[in-house]
């Protein structure tokens, strides 16, 4: 009797402490319920979650593992996600994936006693969020992917473009987490460089555009985004107003630049995906302990220039590469489009 208790607390604090799962066999073959929540509908966060699911598939059939996933969206709904967490958790899911920061925060105040591992990706500031406790090792019951974005590198860029640039611009969603460091700083280098600023911000579509048409107003002669999940998903609504008014977006993500925006700087989503997908398998079918595996992040040295755009506003792409080639490790073009192939 004592070593069946002995047995059972042992078998309590794997669980409780590392999250590990609890294997399911089906048809002989080991089966893991993945949750995953998406934030929002856009072409970043999209990108991700394809990503996550074709690597989770390849890994799958090589090590004859099964990920079955349950994939929801919350277009943003607290209301909505909560009640998706609620359901991951009812269901026993187990791991959850968070996709952005919102989600991420939900899932760790709802798992801080049930210990399911929650992996995170495209979240571009764990440490101010207040999911990790260190990048090296987050604790509790979570770790994931980041996609920090080094401001003052796309900022470079629109110094590239023009030196002698007067006013800029800077887009954004004030409650988006993603945006609240890269923004501060901005304010910073620019203020440091005597450019004149001007701030608009939007909650949903219909607000970014009016703060779009309110910066042309302006005369601003660039606009700065970070990666911001509620801009990202206005983009396709925005970018023609200001190819037309001759102002370059520079914004933090290549899918921003697929949505028709003058340039995107930052990480290759496609390989967050993937890397996220690893780290869920590395703790399902390898058993590592999430809460000390580190938070990754990605060299963000990709510019990716939108074509069209770059000669809607009257620029030469060979031209405008060479310029930005000694700022960035990699150039590359890219055609406007609704979503990646």
């Amino acid at each position: 009797m004592k070593r069946i208790i002995r047995m059972m607390l042992v078998c309590f604090l794997i669980l409780g402490i590392s999250g590990c799962a609890q294997k399911k066999e089906e048809s002989g073959v080991t089966v893991y319920d993945i949750g995953i929540c998406n934030y929002v509908d856009d072409a970043s966060l999209n990108q991700i979650v394809d990503n996550i699911r074709n690597q989770l598939d390849v890994l799958g059939k090589e090590n004859g593992i099964e990920f079955r996933i349950d994939y929801q969206n919350c277009n943003a709904d607290a209301g909505i996600m909560n009640q998706i967490i609620s359901d991951f958790i009812a269901e026993d899911k187990d791991l959850m994936v968070a996709i952005a920061t919102p989600v991420a925060m939900g899932m760790q105040a709802a798992t801080e006693e049930k210990k399911i591992p929650v992996v995170f990706a495209a979240v571009s500031d764990p440490l101010g969020a207040g999911l990790v406790e260190s990048l090296d090792l987050p604790g509790d019951n979570l770790s994931g992917t980041s996609d920090f974005l080094d401001t003052s590198a796309v900022l470079n860029l629109i110094m590239a473009l023009d030196p002698e640039i007067k006013k800029v611009g800077l887009l954004y969603d004030a409650g988006q987490d993603a945006s609240s460091l890269p923004i501060a700083d901005a304010r910073k280098i620019f203020a440091d460089l005597g450019i004149e600023i001007v701030e608009k911000t939007g909650t949903n579509v219909s607000e970014i555009q009016l703060a779009v048409q309110a910066l042309i107003s302006e005369k601003v002669e660039a606009v700065f985004t970070p990666t911001d999940n509620t801009v990202m998903e206005a983009q396709l609504t925005i970018y023609e107003d200001l190819i037309e008014a001759g102002i370059p977006h520079f914004t933090g993500a290549d899918s921003f630049a697929l949505n028709g925006a003058f340039l995107g700087y930052g990480v290759d989503y496609a390989n967050l995906g993937k890397e996220t997908a690893n780290m869920i398998y590395d703790v399902l079918a390898k058993g590592e302990n999430i809460s000390s595996m580190p938070v990754k992040t990605f060299d963000n040295g990709t510019a990716t220039i939108n074509a069209e755009t770059c000669s809607l506003l009257g620029y030469d792409y060979d031209e405008i590469s060479a310029r930005f080639a000694p700022f960035c490790t990699k150039v590359q073009p890219i055609l406007t489009a609704e979503s990646f192939d």
